[in-house]
C-alpha cells in the first residue's frame, strides 16, 4: 500500500491523498472471509493514509473498519517482505500509488519477481501505477504485453483531475508497453491475464478480489 499522504500536481502543489478506502476494505473483508492472513506493507513501514474523500457519504462506515483492523495499523516495510512467505500480492489504489509506488524500486522489484514466479498479483484503479516501477536494468517493464485495465483518462477527466495531473495513468501504462483495455466510466470492469488481475475503478474492487481468490483456489 501507498505511504503517500499527498499527490504532487502539475503546478507543484500538494493535493491530499492516500489509499482509496473501498479498494482496500472490500478486498480485505473478502480475503479475511476466505480465511487468508493479510500483511500490509508500505514504503518505510508507514501507516498508509486513507484519502478522506473516499470516506464521504455512504462510505463513512469504512473508517471504522480501517481503524479497527490491526493489519492497517501495523504495516511492515516493503524492504522486509519475503515473497516466498506469501501466496499473492494485492495493491489498492487512490492517487497515493502515483506519488510513491510508481517510482519505488523495492515495490517494483517485488511485483516483477511475483509476476515472473507465477504468484497471483492484483491491482485496482490507480493501483496499477505500482506496475510502472517493475522494470529491469534496461528499462523493460516486467508487465509489458500484459492485458490490463486501470483508472482511465476519461474517468480522471470526469473526476476533475486530468488537467492538473502531472501524468495520466492510462497513458503512462500504455507507454510502458502494457495493453490497457477500458470500459464505461465508473462501471465494474476487470481483466485477467495469466497471474495478473486488474480492475478499472473503485466499483471493480470486489470483482478483483474474487478473481484473485479464484486464482488462489
Amino acid at each position: 500500500m501507498t505511504a503517500a499522504a499527498t499527490w504532487t500536481l502539475k503546478d507543484g502543489t500538494k493535493h491530499p491523498t492516500g489509499f482509496w478506502a473501498e479498494e482496500a476494505v472490500t478486498p480485505y473483508e473478502l480475503f479475511k472471509q476466505a480465511g487468508h492472513e493479510i500483511v500490509v506493507a508500505t514504503p518505510g513501514g508507514v501507516v498508509s493514509p486513507v484519502d478522506e474523500a473516499s470516506l464521504a457519504g455512504d462510505n463513512a462506515a469504512l473508517r471504522d473498519v480501517i481503524a479497527k483492523a490491526p493489519e492497517f495499523q501495523n504495516p511492515i516495510a516493503l524492504t522486509d517482505v519475503h515473497l516466498d512467505d506469501y501466496a499473492a500480492v494485492y495493491v489498492p489504489g487512490g492517487h497515493g500509488p502515483m506519488e510513491d509506488l510508481a517510482v519505488d524500486p523495492t515495490s517494483g522489484a517485488l511485483l516483477a519477481t511475483a509476476v515472473r514466479a507465477g504468484t497471483p498479483v492484483a491491482v485496482v484503479c490507480h493501483g496499477p501505477a505500482a506496475l510502472l516501477a517493475a522494470v529491469d536494468e534496461t528499462g523493460t517493464n516486467a508487465f509489458a504485453g500484459y492485458r490490463i485495465t486501470a483508472f482511465t483518462n476519461e474517468e480522471e477527466t470526469q473526476a476533475g483531475n486530468a488537467t492538473q495531473a502531472p501524468w495520466l495513468l492510462e497513458d503512462r501504462l500504455t507507454a510502458a508497453g502494457l495493453d490497457v483495455r477500458t470500459a464505461a466510466p465508473w462501471a465494474p470492469h476487470t481483466q485477467t491475464d495469466r497471474n495478473l488481475v486488474t480492475g478499472q475503478n473503485p466499483a471493480s474492487s470486489a470483482e478483483v478480489a474474487k478473481a484473485l481468490l479464484a486464482q488462489l483456489s
